[in-house]
Order: C-alpha cells, then structure tokens, then sequence
C-alpha cells in the first residue's frame, strides 16, 4: 500500500495528466513507472494471499472448541468476521474513493495504508496474548501418501472388520481430532491394510508411510474429498454475486438515478452498497435476535446445519435472479416508451423508472450471500481437518476467482449466440437494445439446476465426526449390522 500511495505522491512515479503536456496527448508511463506500479500490485497479492486464508483460521483457534462458550464463541466469530469484511468494504467503496475521486488520489491510497499500519501495529501487538498453533509439516504431503498407496493396494480386498483389522495408529502429538473410520469412499480404506512386508515402528507409526498410512489419514483425505463437490457448488452461486456487481451498474447508469425534483444523482457504481447494507444489518439480527430465539425453541445448540443454511442462501439467489430479470423488463420497457427527459443519454434512451426499483434485488442478494457466504466460510473451516484450516480459508477465496472466470465465460457464451448483427445481443452495452432479462433468467436457470445438485450432494455428505474411542466406533459399526426389528 506504500508503493502504491508514492505512485500517486509523486509526479517523477506517474505520468503526466492527460492533455497537461504540451502535446496535448495523453502520455504512456515509462517502463520504470510500470515496474513501480506493477511491484505494488505484486506486494499486494502477496500480502493478501498470507492474510485472507490465515486470519480466518487464526481468528476461530481463539476460542476453545471443547467448551460451551468457545463453541458459541466460533458460531458468532465466523458471522462478525464477515460483518466487518463486509462493512469495511462499504468504508472503501463510499468514503476512500470519495476522497479518491474528489480530493487527492495520494490522500485517498493513503488512508488504507495508515490502517493497515495501524493493523500490523494491533496485531504485534498482542502476540503475546495469542493461541498459535504450531505447524507440523504439510498436510498435502500425508494426503498424496493416502491416495498413492491406496492406488497401489488397489487390487486387495479390505478385512471383513476392517475398523480393528486396519492401520490404526494416530499421533499423539498431532493438532488434528482423531476420526472415525467411515465407510463412504471405501476404496481409500485399502491404504491401511497392513501387508506382510510393511515394518511397523516402535512407536506404532509406520516405518515407510508412502507403503502404509493409518485410517487417520484416509479419513482426513475423505474429508477433503466430500468438500470438493460443495465447492463446486458455491463456485456457481457466486455467479449471482457477480452480476450484482456489474450489470446493475449498466441497469442503473440507464436509469432515473435522481433523487426527488433535484438535481443530484446518486452514482452507479455505488448502488452495490445496498447488497453490503442488507448484509450488515441482516448478520446482527440473525446472530443476536433469530439464532438466540430458535435454541430456546428447539432446546439445541445448532438450529439451523450449515448445508441448510447455504441451501437457503442459494433458494435466494434464484429469486434474486427472478426479480432482477422482472426490474429489467420493466426499466427496458419504460425506456422504449416513456424515457426521462432532462437527462443526457450515454448510450441509449434513460428509462423513467427510478434506480429505487434495483435496491430489491440487490437486498436480497445481500441476504443470500449472509446464508450462503457466510456458511460456507464455516463449513469449510469445520471440514478440513485442523492441521488444514487456512488451506480451507483459501478455498472461499478460489471459489470466487472461479466464478469470476466461469461468468465472463458465459458472458462470451451468450454474446456469441444471441448476437444480431454486429453489435446487438442480450448483452449489447445499450441495454435499451440488449435483453438482459433474458440473461438473468439464463442465470436463475443454471442455478435452478446448481440447486438440485447441491440437493444430490447434501443427501449424501457425511460430516466429520471425532472419534471417542476405537471400541466404541466398532460397537457402533456391529450395532449398525443388526437387522431392524
């Protein structure tokens, strides 16, 4: 943020404004003030990709899990966790780039780089204070162990009580809780069968891990394995999201953004703010007022799963796509018929409806992203075994880089399909002559059908589960042979 605040300090690290040289034209940067510009890009996707998977995970490893008021204390840390993602985004968006845009540009970078002085200050801090897990190796490299020696035993056939017949040692200096063995994705179980020439250590570990892994493992990798399809299930929800933030700033840039009789219109970009406002004002009374109510209803600690509450969210994001296409179909339509007058047109004709129509739709998508975002962000740090929660952190993250790739996929998709002529399709930049309706409910489509996949998948996910004692899984297991009376 430093580098990035002297690009704009400094006249010798930028180039002149457009029309100040004596040509009159606009003058390219030099090589050297790319380089300047592009290494602040560089520290900032450094910086970024250390933080965001890892103040999640070391946010929550706050709070003791084995307690009442460190499990609820986790709860409510992943909903005020986004609660202030979300307002500071809302700082950044109105006040900075209004200081950006009207004040100074060297003032406005520079407020965010005095912060994030202010943060490394607060977090050196109150080093001492913290809980720090210590690291003990990748985990990466006991998941390859799993999977190559599972392909390797591929042609064995697994004991008939393959929970006391398997490798079963765990560490006891491991961070991780020790699972239970499970039966889903069997075929990973023969990664423990323990064959004549494996050597077993004094300890109980095995001698060559990349011939023999313990159930701990396999369970650990199963747990990997059944996020990866939610996964690709939120990369589609986030889609919507997308949207939100990009064509609703063409439906309002066409629309009657004026407030009253005046004369002052509020700017297009800056009607994504209602999403974050929705967001903000929903999570307090979600985690304060509806949560608390349900648990005195229900008597039970968690009232709504996390695979409900991103189902919810993802319900939302249909008919967040159905009202958006509806607005759209109503501004498109009024623009044709009854443009404003008094205002200049960029593109095409500015439709009498007034840009309060998008605040709906846009307030619903906040609500779904509270629900889907927020448990996600959760199940993910859940699911991963403890020794691989930032590597789950990272996975929210990637979601959304996906999703920003799979929507101007479908965006190049239907520019080439639906195209007339030269320049007009659903998508065309004058949206008076573009469908966007259309796309939207292309897009409620796809996530009509991203529902019912995550449906299949949720009807068949098996949380993890600690294990308390090997003799009581196995007495689970005989237990669950009995035939049903």
């Amino acid at each position: 943020m430093l580098v990035l605040t002297l690009t704009a300090a400094f006249s010798a690290l930028h180039p002149p404004l457009c029309g100040a040289a004596e040509s009159s034209k606009c003058v390219d940067p030099t090589p050297w003030q790319l380089a300047f510009l592009l290494s602040a890009f560089g520290l900032l996707v450094v910086g970024a990709s250390g933080i965001r998977p890892c103040n999640l995970a070391f946010g929550a490893d706050q709070f003791n899990p084995n307690t009442d008021s460190g499990r609820k204390g986790i709860n409510s840390f992943f909903n005020w966790y986004y609660f202030t993602f979300t307002f500071a985004m809302m700082i950044s968006l109105t006040l900075i780039v209004y200081v950006q845009s009207n004040v100074n540009w060297a003032i406005g970078l520079g407020i965010p780089t005095f912060l994030m002085f202010l943060s490394c200050a607060f977090f050196f801090v109150g080093t001492r204070i913290y809980v720090k897990v210590l690291p003990e190796g990748s985990p990466l490299t006991s998941m390859a162990q799993a999977l190559v020696v599972a392909f390797k035993k591929r042609n064995l056939n697994l004991p008939e009580q393959p929970w006391s017949n398997l490798f079963n040692y765990f560490s006891p200096n491991s961070i991780n809780s020790k699972l239970a063995y499970s039966d889903q994705l069997r075929f990973l179980n023969k990664a423990a069968i323990i064959m004549e020439d494996d050597e077993i250590n004094t300890d109980g570990s095995a001698s060559n891990p990349w011939r023999l892994c313990s159930i701990q493992q396999v369970e650990e990798v199963k747990c990997v394995v059944r996020v990866i399809p939610m996964w690709f299930a939120g990369i589609i929800y986030y889609v919507v999201l997308a949207q939100m933030q990009t064509y609703v700033v063409f439906q309002a840039i066409q629309s009657n953004r004026r407030l009253g009789s005046g004369k002052f219109q509020i700017p297009a970009a800056s009607y994504s703010v209602f999403m974050m406002l929705s967001l903000t004002i929903w999570i307090p009374i979600y985690d304060r007022l509806i949560i608390p109510s349900l648990q005195r209803i229900t008597r039970k600690e968690e009232v709504i799963s996390l695979l409900q509450r991103i189902g919810i969210g993802m319900v939302l994001a249909i008919v967040t796509m159905l009202v958006s296409a509806l607005v759209e179909n109503h501004r498109r339509t009024l623009a044709l018929t009854r443009p404003t007058l008094g205002l200049v047109p960029r593109k095409g004709a500015i439709s009498s409806m007034s840009g309060s129509w998008l605040i709906p739709q846009l307030a619903i998508a906040g609500f779904s992203e509270a629900f889907t975002v927020i448990g996600q962000v959760e199940f993910f740090y859940k699911q991963f075994p403890e020794n691989m929660r930032s590597f789950a952190g990272s996975f929210l993250f990637c979601g959304f880089a996906m999703s920003s790739y799979l929507s101007s996929f479908l965006i190049s998709v239907v520019h080439r399909t639906t195209r007339v002529g030269e320049t007009e399709n659903w998508l065309s930049e004058d949206l008076n002559k573009a469908r966007l309706d259309y796309f939207y409910y292309l897009v409620a489509g796809l996530e009509i059908v991203n529902l019912g996949y995550f449906l299949v998948c949720s009807k068949y996910y098996k949380y993890k589960t600690a294990e308390n004692s090997t003799a009581d899984v196995a007495m689970v297991e005989l237990q669950s042979q009995k035939p049903m009376i």
